[in-house]
């Protein structure tokens, strides 16, 4: 398997490739939360370390040394004020090598998350693709979904949404940038989103991927009506020569440290 690359998003002048954030059209349900550990003491001390010191939406450049085939770290939805990750450690092997950043985090604030969906957020700082194919591999593959761990305790499902596309050649990435710049943050604030992520076109096909994690259906179904979203999805349908979504249930039993992709099949998914 060809080794896949990661950039270090740096500032640049947008030239862009990334989709409206990804949602979905469903009938909108309330959510519930469950009460999650706040450790106040770390709490600056842990967000000074997850906080870009950029914008986290502008895309990279990259040095000749590097492979072509490149990718960007998860951009992680901020988690609300008082919660961190409980006995969060304040650096991680995982992100000791510079070739590996750790993740980005959104300016905006999630308004609530549940205690399952704690443990997924953390475990998504090591999210990645294994594949520099990644756009054009089955999506339960794409990724390292068998490195992410959870508690054994938690049971839980998730809803994914899968962006594959191609850019029209000459079309103007400026608009559509800030438009989904704006309904990403947007998504944030109104809840539910955990993870953001999205590739960079492959330098032979064009082809790319993006993806979003939801704490439910549900919540992606009502960001479908944020008008940042419309706009943004607009404007997407002329920059884009082709483009199709995929959606997927993400499961986690309990008795189980891994999580499962499956194809979504309908119905409810998460709350």
């Amino acid at each position: 398997m060809a080794k896949v690359a990661v950039a270090a998003p740096v500032a640049l002048p947008a030239s862009l490739d990334s989709p409206a954030i990804l949602v979905d059209s469903s009938t909108t349900s309330d959510t519930r939360d469950v009460s999650v550990e706040r450790l106040d003491s770390q709490e600056k001390a842990i967000e000074a370390l997850a906080k870009p010191a950029h914008d986290p939406h502008v895309l990279p450049t990259f040095s000749r040394t590097q492979s072509p085939i490149l990718y960007l770290p998860p951009l992680l939805s901020s988690l609300p004020a008082g919660v961190v990750h409980p006995q969060q450690p304040l650096a991680s092997p995982a992100f000791s090598s510079p070739s590996v950043p750790p993740p980005l985090s959104t300016e905006s604030r999630l308004p609530s998350i549940d205690k399952a969906s704690l443990a997924l957020h953390r475990a998504l700082h090591h999210f990645r693709p294994v594949t520099e194919d990644y756009a054009n591999t089955p999506y339960a593959e794409a990724f390292n979904w068998d490195e992410l761990e959870l508690p054994l305790e938690e049971e839980r499902e998730w809803y994914c949404v899968v962006f594959r596309s191609k850019r029209r050649e000459g079309s103007d990435g400026g608009p559509l940038y800030e438009a989904d710049k704006k309904a990403h943050e947007e998504a944030v604030q109104n809840g539910g989103l955990i993870l953001y992520w999205y590739g960079t076109p492959h330098p032979t096909t064009g082809l790319n991927l993006a993806t979003c994690i939801w704490q439910s259906r549900a919540h992606a179904a009502a960001a479908n009506s944020r008008p940042h979203h419309i706009r943004a999805m607009r404007l997407a349908a002329a920059s884009y020569e082709r483009y199709e979504l995929e959606r997927h249930r993400l499961r986690k039993v309990k008795g189980e440290s891994h999580l499962r992709v499956e194809p979504y099949d309908g119905g409810d998914v998460g709350w």
